[in-house]
């Protein structure tokens, strides 16, 4: 793993005054991590900034032909003063894989992690201070060819920004109206769907418009080949309970492996929940909820932790989940989780890693 060289900014930025009302992905901190690739000399010259605009060539592949990825975690501080991640390996294996169907240059998962805590702790002051705030961190790499052509490029830049964050619940969890999108497909299976890849968001902005414009919050994505299973919500994962079971979209390729699904998965299981993980039609889902089968919904990722599901509506079809409220079982698990990520609930599962 080699060394990362640290150049200090000499005009360090004022802080934000107010963390309640920083909001996310709007404030940056003084400084970032860049290293660079190179075919047949590999990933090289790893270092911390003051952050800044990078030159690119407006031929510069990924501005073309979409050959980028990206990840999304948060460090946070705890009571003590110390700053610690949430599971930053995890993060570092779904990069590599979406790295590999993007034929991009994989890393070393040390050196992955190791890159983030420097850059954290050179930026430790930005990590806020008010309850529910974090510093979002924003790993990413993409082509650097300057060349016109349909194929793997061989230079690229891994690239990390830090973002300190409010709270995302400023005023309490408020269950989301959601909307099951007919027309629009996200992903399919040989796709990219399991990546991290900005065209999967891109992909998914027609329909988030449509619904907001309909009156709701988010889009629940249906598969690509049969438009008839449940798959994600918005950039999230999502989960049911139905009859007293936890039931989620399996894997199949075209679905995000979400770090938060699988907390809450092994949380779960370990409370005793019986977790299915199928396909689930919306059909099911809707017939479930009209038989009173269906107890709660929620959506599960890094910026929310857990959404809940309050309303749903399909085609000629809307129900409403758990009467438009926040059920105990997603309470449960936003408090355990954002518990141990702020480190006021004991981490018995091994899940943080100190700055």
């Amino acid at each position: 793993m080699q060394d990362i060289r640290i150049e200090l900014t000499k005009t360090p930025k004022a802080k934000p005054a107010d963390e309640n009302a920083l909001g996310f992905g709007k404030i940056f901190t003084d400084h970032m991590f860049l290293m660079n690739y190179t075919a047949g000399q590999g990933w090289h010259d790893a270092r911390i900034v003051p952050y800044g605009p990078v030159p690119m060539d407006l031929s510069t592949m990924a501005l073309h032909y979409a050959q980028e990825i990206f990840e999304g975690m948060k460090a946070y501080r705890v009571a003590d003063g110390s700053v610690q991640l949430f599971r930053p390996y995890e993060n570092a294996r779904r990069f590599n894989r979406s790295a590999e169907r993007m034929c991009i240059p994989t890393m070393e998962e040390e050196m992955f992690v190791t890159a983030i805590k420097t850059l954290v702790d050179v930026d430790r002051d930005w990590v806020p201070h008010a309850p529910e705030t974090s510093l979002y961190i924003r790993p990413f790499v993409f082509a650097t060819d300057a060349h016109l052509g349909v194929h793997a490029s061989k230079t690229y830049l891994f690239a990390i920004i830090l973002s300190p964050s409010g709270c995302y619940y400023p005023e309490g969890i408020d269950p989301v109206r959601i909307y099951v999108e007919s027309r629009d497909v996200r992903a399919v299976r040989g796709g990219t769907g399991y990546t991290k890849c900005g065209g999967n968001y891109a992909a998914s902005i027609r329909a988030s418009a449509v619904a907001e414009e309909k009156g709701y919050t988010q889009v629940l994505w249906l598969d690509g080949v049969e438009q008839k299973y449940i798959e994600e919500v918005g950039a999230m994962n999502v989960m049911f309970k139905i009859s007293g079971k936890v039931v989620t979209p399996a894997l199949n390729g075209s679905i995000l492996s979400g770090i938060t699904r699988k907390s809450c998965i092994e949380l779960l299981k370990s409370w005793g929940f019986e977790v299915e993980e199928r396909p689930i039609s919306a059909q099911e889902l809707f017939d479930a909820a009209e038989s009173g089968a269906l107890e709660e919904a929620w959506g599960t990722g890094t910026a929310a932790v857990v959404s809940p599901v309050g309303e749903m509506a399909w085609n000629d079809r809307s129900c409403i989940v758990n009467g438009g409220k926040i059920g105990p079982t997603v309470q449960k698990l936003y408090d355990t989780l954002t518990g141990i990520q702020w480190g006021t609930v004991e981490d018995t599962f091994g899940w943080t890693v100190k700055v």
